[in-house]
């Protein structure tokens, strides 16, 4: 089994650094995700960063 990759979740509106979380290495692209942004108070897009 493979280990898991940690990435950073980066807001796109106010580059907060607010989520961790993990990835396979396999998997192409960069992770998309929207989730709760405390600094804009509203649910935006999160990028990953490495």
């Amino acid at each position: 089994m493979g280990a898991r990759i940690t990435v950073t979740l980066v807001c796109t509106v106010c580059e907060g650094r607010n989520y961790k979380t993990t990835r396979k290495p396999s998997q192409l692209g960069q992770i998309e995700m929207k989730k709760f942004c405390p600094r804009c108070n509203s649910h935006t897009v999160h990028k990953e960063t490495k």
